[in-house]
């Protein structure tokens, strides 16, 4: 019988891997982009997608969507190789201050769709008030939702403030 051995780097590249996509998935990033970060920022070069597919266990079109995902925050960037069409990637140069940005441009979306939301309810509120009168629990959400609303006002423009930006760079 014959035994695979696993060398501790492998186990440790495993190990890491999987610890990436359950942090970016608590985060709400996703599972597989998480995984594909942390992959290629273990891999002394860059990688093409048929192998990340392979050493992952993935899909092509799952590394795919998930690479455009982190390329779009900034995370990962595509490489190309001279006289060979397949796409390849490695981490971005400064994936500290890659990872910020991009993690304040997702900070930012969901802010905005919360607030877009929020928005929807408010209507949703009032045209209940009009069809159906002063109803004590519609006030009282309607006055939870203008706090929660404030709230999130600031939120926003403590995101898009100069001082902010600063701070995380």
């Amino acid at each position: 019988m014959k035994t695979m051995t696993v060398s501790a780097a492998d186990e440790a590249r495993e190990r890491l891997v999987e610890l990436g996509g359950r942090t970016a998935q608590d985060l709400g990033l996703g599972r597989i982009a998480g995984q594909l970060l942390v992959y290629l920022y273990f891999q002394p070069t860059e990688c093409s997608l048929d192998q990340i597919e392979s050493d992952l266990g993935l899909s092509k079109a799952a590394v795919s969507t998930s690479a455009r995902q982190l390329e779009a925050f900034g995370l990962i960037r595509q490489v190309w190789r001279r006289g060979d069409r397949r796409n390849y990637y490695r981490t971005a140069d400064n994936l500290g201050v890659a990872l910020q940005q991009g993690m304040m441009a997702l900070v930012r979306s969901k802010v905005e769709a919360a607030a877009g939301e929020m928005d929807d309810i408010r209507a949703l509120i009032e045209t209940a008030k009009r069809e159906d009168g002063a109803d004590a629990e519609l006030t009282f959400l309607q006055e939870r939702l203008a706090r929660a609303n404030t709230l999130r006002s600031r939120v926003a423009g403590l995101l898009g403030s100069r001082v902010w930006r600063l701070l995380v760079r």
